[in-house]
């Protein structure tokens, strides 16, 4: 991590962020994810991460849709987006409107953009399904993780971004230390492209949701240069997230990320205006 960190730095000081890139864990309290994550944990502490950053609910979906979309969209469940199709616009698509860039990585996803559960692919972790008006750009742009590496290397990550992991990967399945060496593994390489070395990354690790221990209360980790070992222990939420896609690509928040409290003024992030 220190090499990682002193590379980043060195190569690029003081650039402004222009891509956001989100990995989401499964169902587990922040105490839980420093206790048995100690990649991830490792990364907060190297950079920066949030001790009052708060799920909005139970179950995943509503939370995945708060992160993509600034709302729950009275959600309560985690159905098929044949059970709720969004006619609203998500910050993927809100990136694509402004002729920006998005993209979702998911692990173990049959094609692009499958609406429907298969083996360890859970739809419900994958948010942009659910949005019908952007159904086009979805099967499109909503991509399986194979495409990653790619992505990282040739240095077009998009500017809005969320990778998704399987069920055991997530930490769903299986222990969080599972999680925590896929995570080294995936994220560890985003970290060596040149999106990050470059200083115009920004790598979120969260969870949708704690495991009813904390009161929702998850470990949100954030990777980039500009952070030396920040602690923010302001209330932060999904709302928070869904508001700094927004500000990453120099938009208005979305819903309710309107009033959300600022993760970039939070972490006091330099942001944007977005490029390619």
């Amino acid at each position: 991590l220190k090499n990682l960190a002193m590379a980043a730095r060195a190569e690029n000081p003081a650039r402004r962020i222009r891509k956001l890139l989100v990995v989401v864990v499964e169902n587990h309290s922040l105490d839980a994810m420093r206790r048995e994550m100690p990649f991830t944990d490792g990364l907060a502490h190297r950079y920066g991460y949030a001790t009052g950053y708060r799920a909005i609910t139970h179950p995943s979906l509503p939370n995945y849709l708060a992160m993509s979309g600034g709302d729950t969209f009275g959600v309560t469940d985690d159905h098929d987006p044949s059970a709720h199709p969004l006619g609203a616009m998500s910050v993927f698509g809100q990136a694509l409107a402004r002729h920006r860039t998005a993209k979702v990585y998911v692990e173990d996803m049959t094609g692009t953009c499958a609406t429907t559960s298969s083996g360890r692919y859970a739809v419900r972790h994958n948010p942009w399904s659910y949005y019908v008006g952007e159904r086009t750009a979805c099967r499109r742009y909503d991509v399986p993780l194979t495409a990653l590496t790619a992505d990282v290397r040739a240095g077009r990550l998009p500017n809005a971004g969320m990778v998704v992991p399987n069920l055991c990967n997530d930490a769903h399945d299986c222990p969080l230390a599972t999680a925590d060496a896929w995570l080294r593994r995936v994220v560890g390489g985003v970290l060596r492209g040149p999106d990050f070395r470059s200083g115009r990354l920004l790598v979120v690790i969260t969870a949708d949701e704690d495991d009813h221990d904390q009161g929702n209360l998850v470990l949100t980790t954030l990777v980039n240069p500009q952070l030396h070992g920040t602690v923010v222990r302001a209330g932060l939420d999904h709302y928070s997230l869904a508001r700094l896609y927004s500000e990453v690509l120099g938009a208005a928040p979305l819903g309710r990320a309107r009033s959300a409290r600022s993760m970039t003024a939070a972490f006091r992030l330099s942001v944007g205006p977005p490029a390619g």
